[in-house]
């Protein structure tokens, strides 16, 4: 018979072999100043997403982001429906070595812009599929090369607003990102007509997903791994020096989950997905019960693991993942909503 205390020996020991392991992260403490929202009014539990339906299920690998042309037919897509293709390899690994599409936006003159997170800002003619790098994952803007590209938006003036979520983590080691709480993020901004770059906002935390107003006098910019959503004054529109933090507000603070893309709608709201619960109770959730120990957060990376505001208006949950059980982006057009994600090998679309 195994003796208990040999069990705990080994316990100890396994823990002990694991705690003096060199960790790839060098954590901060971080401390979310309020508890996860209760699900209650706009945020009551809901199976609206329930009412979707899954498509071109096992012919897709993460389709993350979406955007629209004007000419129909020209894709196996719904009608004018564009998504980024991504590596379909089996492994992250392999990622840097073919590139992954994270955001994708038609311009002022019917080009395809794709940001890809490992190697940079293209043009692609949606027609021949010709394709130019306008910046370079190694050359960066302002002498930062790009680390982790991810949220992309386009201005009337065809300024194209892009994020760099990470000037330290590649996209296939976001777990790192979000568990370290580094505010290594950028907002940066290309000029097609000067065929130069440069950053706007330095400091944020996993710059992700962003959205301009219908005015484009701010932008909305979701910082993920702390749950908020920033509204910073638009200076390049309003010709203001951006040196200055007062331009920057929190437009949403506090939110039930990890936001990703941020998308405009029809009626002026904008859509926000979530990739992440936050799911409030009685104990704290998790990363945010570690934000304040960092030595935990460095020996939990160790181990293989998975894991001026305004008011949310309405929400769509699906509490048993029947249909999706992760939200990257959230895409109306041609009176459907289609949802996006980063792993899944299929769309969800929403009548």
């Amino acid at each position: 018979r195994f003796p208990a205390w040999g069990f705990l020996a080994v316990v100890l020991t396994t823990f002990a072999s694991i705690y003096f392991l060199p960790s790839p992260i060098d954590p901060e403490p971080f401390v979310f100043e309020k508890p996860p929202p209760a699900l209650v009014g706009s945020l009551q539990v809901n199976k609206k997403l329930q009412s979707g339906q899954r498509i071109f299920t096992g012919q897709l690998k993460g389709p993350e982001s979406f955007t629209a042309d004007d000419e129909e037919g020209k894709t196996e897509e719904p009608p004018g429906l564009i998504h980024p293709p991504v590596c379909i390899s089996g492994t992250p690994d392999y990622e840097p070595i073919c590139g992954r599409p994270h955001g994708v936006r038609m311009d002022q003159d019917g080009n395809l812009i794709v940001v890809d997170s490992y190697l940079g800002l293209y043009k692609v003619n949606p027609k021949t599929g010709e394709k130019s790098l306008l910046l370079s994952s190694e050359q960066g803007v302002d002498g930062l090369p790009f680390k982790f590209l991810n949220g992309l938006e386009i201005s009337k003036k065809n300024l194209i607003y892009f994020t760099d979520s990470s000037s330290k983590w590649e996209r296939r080691h976001h777990r790192y990102e979000v568990i370290e709480t580094n505010h290594l993020g950028h907002l940066l901004v290309y000029d097609p007509a000067t065929r130069t770059g440069r950053i706007v906002l330095s400091g944020l935390y996993m710059a992700n997903g962003i959205a301009l107003s219908p005015d484009e006098d701010y932008l909305l910019i979701a910082e993920t791994s702390i749950c908020r959503i920033l509204g910073y004054v638009n200076t390049i529109l309003l010709d203001i020096k951006p040196s200055m933090l007062i331009y920057i507000t929190f437009f949403v603070d506090n939110l039930p989950g990890y936001p990703d893309n941020i998308r405009l709608s029809n009626t002026g709201l904008y859509r926000v997905g979530i990739s992440t619960a936050r799911f409030p109770g009685f104990f704290s959730p998790f990363l945010d019960a570690l934000g304040l120990y960092p030595f935990l957060k460095r020996f939990i990376v160790k181990v293989p693991l998975t894991l001026c505001s305004r008011d949310i208006v309405a929400s769509f949950h699906d509490p048993d993942g029947s249909i999706t059980w992760a939200v990257s982006d959230v895409f109306e057009h041609d009176g459907k909503v289609y949802l996006g994600n980063t792993e899944l090998p299929f769309l969800v679309v929403l009548q």
